[in-house]
């Protein structure tokens, strides 16, 4: 079968979440994209911020996440989920033992640089960024990210069970 390597960033870093959506991936490792910030700036449909990797072209920048291999049959429910306002890319990174692997991930088109992520949208990229280990100083500064209160107590309960299962 053809299988696909897809760089995480966002909240797809969490294998809970992940695998409830494509359950065919498989961690293969984490890995680094140079020359870019994650940022909290894409406009999501439920009218919060979602992750982005925004390309600065400076050295010094680099986001971390986690190489998933998917079977390339799955990868229209992966599509699917991301939905509007991100459009495919094709990415080289580099994976913890120096490697550079090929993947494809998402970049966001719909960018409003004044909203901020509900809170259970950041616990994601948290949970994530925790079970793969990520530097601390990379967890940090997801920490700082400021948030918004979701009123819609139902969507968070949907949002927060995969980790109750």
């Amino acid at each position: 079968m053809n299988k696909l390597y897809y760089f995480s960033y966002g909240s797809n870093m969490s294998s809970k979440r992940f695998l409830a959506r494509v359950p065919s991936a498989t961690k293969l490792c984490v890995a680094t994209l140079g020359q870019h910030q994650l940022r909290f700036h894409k406009r999501g449909m439920d009218d919060s911020a979602k992750c982005d990797v925004l390309y600065t072209g400076n050295a010094d920048d680099h986001v971390i996440g986690v190489i998933f291999e998917i079977l390339a049959t799955d990868k229209y429910v992966l599509d699917s989920n991301e939905g509007p306002g991100y459009e495919e890319k094709q990415v080289s990174v580099t994976a913890i033992d120096s490697k550079l692997i090929d993947a494809f991930t998402y970049v966001a088109t719909h960018i409003d640089k004044s909203m901020r992520p509900y809170q259970w949208y950041k616990e994601h990229v948290l949970m994530g960024a925790r079970e793969h280990r990520l530097p601390d100083d990379y967890i940090s500064s997801i920490e700082t990210i400021g948030t918004i209160e979701d009123t819609d107590v139902a969507r968070i309960e949907r949002e927060l069970s995969v980790y109750r299962r």
